[in-house]
């Protein structure tokens, strides 16, 4: 079958181009960039829009085995495709937790069957999340794990994590690191005059600031690539300039609401706002956009993460941490970094695509003739305001109700074969 997307503006920054074009697809990859005389079996209409490798998220919690009234694969994958995206890695902490093949095959099988976007299991670093034993990475690599990573919890023996990072370095998997020292967490927001305001026990910055020190030394010792998760501090942005400016083995992501929400918006209590790190201050929000725009930040990941109503209708210290954030991961860039001049598309794509790819190693986020068609179509004038009839998943726990972005995805493409279409 031969698929025509037409005179759309490719944006591909592998290879830099940004040309209004076609953009031809046959057997699942790009056979041709340009115009020429040919028939299509399928037209797609693309004028006006943006054509771009299809987005990849470094992290996200499907909650499956264990807590499919969350979320599971069939429905995340549907916000996935909603939201643009193609590939997703799946977190570990879910119950059993994905710390042996079985689990990870058991991914790859379910999502088979979702037969919707690319699913990549991330594999835990010790048996069961306890933070006792080494799981089996090498078994886990061998059944296509992506990364390795304890998001949810942080490893707190470090010996054990150097251990770990010694041991999965021949593998060529990088290690995921969850920020957050254990001891220091305790609370339920943002430490400082906020949390005292509206009496909330606060988590200091030092808890994410700590793990991000201890682990680019590991980084640099080991050798082991480390990418730091859902980073929210100026001062770990501090450290992590300093780690690349040593040739350090390090990357790092924040997500949307990292550089769009402080936690001045908590008074009203609204569990949907609560997440883990949680939202810092103003000056912090300033500092993850100039982050991204010089480079500290590779990469923008969502940290996707369903709760159930139900979960969530409590009182607020009493409430899960965690958002959803698939479905509105790109308006919410677009308008926040993009229309403000902060990123050109370019950097914007790369960061949701091109930069996720590299880091995991992957051959995707990349649209050259040859490569598999993972595409992402882009209505950048188009505008929406977020619902609870947004989202495709189960879950709605979203700080984003209300507030209205511009940058819709209209069309999302894996090889070739459409997997959302407005």
């Amino acid at each position: 079958m031969k698929i025509c997307i037409q005179n759309g503006l490719i944006i591909n920054p592998k290879t830099q181009l940004e040309e209004i074009s076609d953009l031809w697809i046959e057997e699942g990859k790009v056979s041709f960039i340009g115009h020429k005389d040919e028939v299509a079996d399928e037209v797609i209409d693309a004028k006006g829009k943006w054509v771009v490798p299809g987005l990849i998220d470094l992290h996200v919690h499907f909650r499956a085995p264990g807590f499919e009234h969350k979320e599971d694969i069939e429905s995340g994958t549907k916000a996935a495709a909603k939201g643009g995206f193609t590939t997703v890695c799946c977190m570990p902490n879910t119950s059993p937790v994905i710390d042996n093949e079985c689990i990870v095959e058991y991914i790859h099988t379910m999502a088979r069957k979702a037969n919707s976007v690319n699913v990549l299991p991330i594999g835990a670093v010790t048996k069961g999340q306890q933070g006792e034993t080494l799981a089996d990475i090498g078994k886990m690599k061998e059944h296509g794990i992506c990364a390795v990573s304890e998001d949810g919890k942080t490893v707190m023996d470090t010996g054990l994590m150097k251990k770990a990072m010694s041991y999965m370095k021949p593998f060529g998997l990088v290690m995921m690191s969850h920020t957050e020292d254990g001891y220091l967490r305790g609370g339920a927001m943002n430490a400082g005059e906020n949390a005292q305001l509206f009496g909330i026990k606060g988590i200091p910055r030092e808890a994410e600031e700590i793990i991000v020190a201890r682990d680019m030394l590991l980084a640099k010792y080991t050798g082991c690539p480390v990418h730091f998760c859902h980073i929210s501090t100026e001062g770990s942005l501090d450290l992590i300039r300093f780690a690349k400016a040593q040739g350090m083995p390090v990357t790092a992501e924040t997500a949307p609401h990292y550089f769009t929400l402080d936690d001045s918006i908590l008074g009203d209590y609204d569990t949907n706002k609560k997440m883990s790190p949680p939202l810092r201050t103003t000056k912090d929000v300033e500092a993850i956009k100039r982050a991204l725009a010089d480079g500290t930040l590779d990469v923008i990941a969502t940290d996707h993460a369903p709760h159930h109503y139900d979960e969530k209708n409590v009182e607020f210290e009493k409430a899960p941490f965690g958002i959803v954030g698939l479905e509105t991961s790109f308006g919410v860039s677009f308008t926040q970094l993009y229309k403000t001049g902060l990123l050109s598309k370019m950097q914007l794509i790369e960061k949701m695509s091109t930069k996720p790819a590299e880091i995991i190693n992957i051959d995707k986020g990349d649209i050259s003739v040859g490569k598999v068609a993972d595409i992402t179509i882009i209505d950048p004038e188009a505008t929406y305001t977020v619902t609870e009839e947004t989202f495709a998943g189960k879950s709605k726990n979203s700080p984003f109700i209300g507030m209205t972005f511009q940058g819709e995805v209209v069309h999302t493409l894996v090889a070739g074969r459409t997997v959302y279409e407005k």
